[in-house]
């Protein structure tokens, strides 16, 4: 089935996953990768700047812009919206996001399958086909290769290798984590799995650890649950010291000083692409296709105490402008970073949305500021933080961007009309905002 150098590579979906996976294959020697990715009024501009040899993602990515500048003008690396080069690749990466939706959480697909009947009608006899979406358990074999089988009449583990291997990144640490990260790899039998292990041997430092596709699957999706979790009671902890008028950071700094304590760190919200959904998926999964019925409350119920922090966010602005005998609906709020990550543009799932439509509610005025997010269609959006806290009657910290640590707040305080500040993310001492003469309320901060 094919031959054993597998060298010409399609990685389909160029995004956060998507383009460091590719360039870095795109690196190695006698690699030659072709990113794919559909020319949308949203996310086809990428593909122009990335074949200029610059990176479309903002914020601090070390040693991405470099490399994506040095593997096109090495020739080895470039981007199309022509799913038919699919027909000249051995190696097809499948990097689609896969959101969840609705009251019931359920997952949607629709990317996902439109790439795989494109995967499907183009691709050869021998090709290796790996999906590094998150899904659902189950999805791999039980959706996605029915469909490459239909359309290309082949039968993966015979005609094609096919495999799921997951990644574990996060924007700010793209490069490094796929380097230097563990890395899972499933196939429908052993030789996929082998031929999937070889690939990522050419770019991962790390172990590369093999199973099968339905336990690499859940492994992702309980990793971030479990993530998930652990926040949930860092935030659910912070809310208990408001209540109790303490310090949830001191809390937190007494239980980790035993060295194996790894309390977590509270906040305004939990965003990105994969912890808001992936206890969904898991959930999904495991009543689609487990064995027995069962409901993971456990999950469920963090998962519900972390969409919470921006209706408590809301409430502890409220409490703090009625102090001051404003309401909200008549405020103007100037909301810093609605990145859901410090120093990163990746608005995915940002708790800023919640926030957001919490307060606008209530009717007030929010306008938004973030030095790395170029677009923002849920608020005004402005790289001026003069312009955002002008006449603003409460700052509302949502993303511990640097900048933030270096505010000056003596000058924010002669622009606003009301000075006050809700700290979501541990970003100022109050002390030093109430010395500047601000009103001062922060997440887990009684």
């Amino acid at each position: 089935m094919g031959r054993d150098d597998l060298n010409k590579i399609a990685v389909i979906g160029m995004g956060y996953v998507g383009i460091p996976v590719a360039a870095l294959l795109a690196d190695q020697k006698g690699m030659d990768v072709t990113g794919i990715q559909r020319r949308s009024q949203r996310s086809g501009w990428k593909i122009d700047v990335l074949n200029a040899g610059k990176s479309p993602i903002e914020g601090e990515e070390p040693g991405l812009d470099d490399l994506i500048s040095r593997v096109v003008k090495k020739g080895s690396f470039r981007v199309t919206d022509d799913f038919s080069v699919i027909k000249h690749m051995d190696i097809v990466l499948i990097d689609v996001q896969t959101p969840t939706d609705g009251a019931d959480h359920m997952p949607r697909y629709l990317a996902l399958k439109e790439v795989s009947r494109h995967v499907g009608t183009h691709m050869k006899k021998g090709t290796l086909v790996v999906i590094e979406s998150t899904v659902a358990p189950g999805t791999t074999q039980f959706v996605i290769q029915p469909i490459l089988e239909r359309k290309s009449g082949l039968k993966a583990g015979r005609d094609f290798y096919f495999a799921y291997s997951y990644e574990r990144l996060m924007p700010g640490c793209l490069l490094d984590y796929i380097i230097n990260l563990p890395r899972i790899v499933g196939g429908v039998n052993k030789k996929s799995c082998d031929k999937a292990v070889e690939m990522y041997k050419k770019i991962v430092k790390a172990k590369i650890l093999p199973t099968d596709i339905l336990t690499a699957e859940t492994s992702k999706t309980i990793e971030n649950a479990y993530r998930d979790v652990n926040i949930a009671f860092a935030n659910e902890t912070a809310m208990v010291c408001e209540s109790l008028g303490i310090d949830v950071y001191e809390v937190r700094d007494l239980i980790n000083s035993r060295a194996e304590r790894h309390m977590h760190v509270p906040g305004i919200g939990v965003g990105g692409h994969c912890l808001p959904k992936d206890t969904w998926l898991l959930n999904y999964g495991v009543k689609k296709y487990g064995k027995f019925p069962i409901n993971p409350e456990f999950v469920q119920l963090a998962r519900k105490i972390n969409d919470f922090m921006p209706i408590h966010a809301t409430e502890m602005i409220r409490e703090a402008l009625a102090s001051r005998k404003i309401a909200l609906r008549d405020a103007k709020i100037a909301l810093l970073g609605v990145a859901y990550l410090e120093d990163s543009d990746d608005v995915r799932n940002t708790p800023a949305y919640d926030l957001i439509r919490e307060m606008e509610t209530y009717g007030a005025e929010v306008v938004a500021h973030d030095p790395y997010v170029r677009t923002f269609p849920e608020a005004e959006l402005s790289r001026d933080l003069n312009h955002v806290v002008k006449g603003a009657d409460c700052i509302v910290i949502s993303t511990k961007h640097k900048p933030y640590f270096k505010l000056n707040l003596k000058k924010l305080k002669s622009l606003m009309r009301t000075p006050i500040i809700v700290d979501g993310r541990n970003v100022l001492n109050r002390a030093r905002a109430e010395k500047a003469g601000f009103l001062y309320k922060g997440i887990g901060k009684g």
